[in-house]
């Protein structure tokens, strides 16, 4: 039973009925009252109150059977549109996303430099032209979250970003002072992990997310809740030693696993091995595709060490799920079962090891979605993602 003042109870009341409208898409005050367990007076006034802030609508459900159609209750999606971020060392990705998940624009833009200021200047222009473009809904453009690849204070300022080497950067307060919109920062592995809990794997409470790109970051959700740690920067595994004696990192360790198993070093070692300066993703799909024996002794060490922190992981987690985002792995055939026959400790248990179907979209994804739990304010999430949407993300 839960108790307290009015205005407590009505409020998780009405995030408890938002919830189940999000999650169900379509769903009758009769089954509302069924599911949360409220009386059907408490949910009569909710409801009320919901249609009167435009934040869901009624709609008519066909049916055969004999006797009055039910009205059926969703989100409104086009009430407000909250705008998603993935700020990378060479490109930043921009999502906005209606307010039942569903992305309605997507736009990449490269970066030349990654000079701090110019950055901050690039951003506040781009989002001032989004507010603009969504004003007209009922709530306009209501949030904006930046995912960083590099470590967050839970102040949401940034601690440092290696690949730009930018340091104590308050980039909230700085957006914040020119822009009259609510700005959130924060990692970008978090927001990764977060839209494969929502988008994904509804039911997994215990997931990590590996995402192996830019360098390697993990996103770990523990008993259905991000965690973060004492600071903000629980996850940087990539700056797990796995050899003591190996190359220098930029994080100032020698021998960190991002340094082995992240995509720039297969890339760096390829290009040397080829003698070709600059490779890409297609470049490295032909080679797959070719059988090419140097391409292949590389994807094959590439995929040990890979293997080699993956046990380190599990060991310390756990985990119900791990989803490791990578467009390589996506490649290169067998890769979960090769890495599977790795891992081969009698200790190290999970559930699941799936790749990404989210890829280089999951950082935006999840950054819409976490703007979305926070403007609604429900306990949590449950989204559909389109078919299109993954498509992209496989390209």
């Amino acid at each position: 039973m839960i108790t307290g003042d009015g205005a407590y109870i009505k409020k998780i009341n009405r995030s408890l009925i938002l919830k189940n409208i999000i999650e169900h898409g379509r769903i009758s005050r009769a089954d509302l009252s069924k599911i949360t367990g409220l009386n059907k007076a408490t949910i009569s006034v909710q409801v009320a109150n919901l249609l009167e802030e435009e934040l869901i609508y009624e709609t008519q459900q066909e049916h055969n059977a004999v006797g009055r159609r039910p009205i059926m209750l969703s989100i409104n999606g086009k009430a407000g549109y909250v705008l998603g971020v993935d700020l990378d060392y060479n490109q930043i990705q921009y999502t906005v996303s209606d307010l039942q998940g569903h992305p309605v624009q997507s736009d990449t833009v490269d970066l030349e430099v990654n000079d701090y200021e110019a950055t901050v200047q690039l951003l506040i222009k781009h989002i001032k032209e989004y507010t603009q473009k969504y004003s007209s809904s009922r709530y306009g453009l209501l949030n904006v979250m930046i995912g960083i690849h590099g470590t967050v204070n839970k102040d949401e300022s940034i601690l440092f970003v290696p690949k730009n080497q930018w340091r104590n950067k308050d980039l909230k307060s700085q957006l914040e002072q020119e822009l009259n919109i609510n700005i959130s920062i924060e990692n970008n592995a978090n927001l990764s992990a977060y839209a494969e809990r929502v988008y994904k794997h509804h039911e997994s409470d215990n997931l990590l997310t590996i995402l192996l790109t830019s360098g390697i970051g993990a996103g770990i959700i523990i008993d259905g809740k991000l965690h973060k740690g004492y600071h903000g920067y629980a996850g940087e595994m990539g700056h797990m030693v796995i050899s003591p004696d190996g190359e220098q990192c930029r994080c100032g360790n020698h021998g960190c696993w991002e340094l082995y198993a992240a995509e720039p070093s297969l890339f760096a070692q390829l290009s040397k091995e080829l003698n070709k300066p600059t490779l890409t993703y297609h470049d490295v799909r032909d080679l797959i595709k070719k059988q090419d024996t140097a391409a292949e002794k590389h994807l094959e060490q590439f995929i040990e060490y890979i293997s080699i922190g993956l046990n380190n992981v599990i060991n310390l987690y756990n985990p119900e799920t791990l989803v490791l985002n990578s467009e390589i792995l996506q490649m290169y055939p067998d890769t979960i079962g090769k890495i599977k026959s790795n891992l081969t400790s009698s200790v190290s248990q999970y559930r699941e090891l799936v790749l990404s179907d989210l890829g280089n979209k999951a950082c935006v994804m999840g950054a819409c979605a976490l703007a979305i739990k926070r403007f609604l304010e429900v306990p949590e999430l449950i989204l559909t993602i389109s078919e299109d949407v993954e498509e992209q993300a496989a390209r």
